[in-house]
């Protein structure tokens, strides 16, 4: 009994795993604080830049 219990919870683990790697997360990756400041920092050089290109 105890040879077929740990083989069925192998088995079980294995297609547990298979099926995560199936449904991926729609969340959205962490971005770390010096991250977001970078890239605020891009778009204000960049709308800088555009606005005295315009002129």
């Amino acid at each position: 009994m105890n040879r077929k219990k740990k083989i069925y919870e192998k088995l079980k683990k294995k297609d547990k795993r298979a099926n995560a790697k199936l449904h991926k997360s729609n969340k959205p990756r962490y971005v770390s604080k010096a991250e977001r400041a970078e890239q605020a920092d891009n778009t204000t050089t960049q709308d800088n830049l555009s606005t005295e290109l315009a002129e």
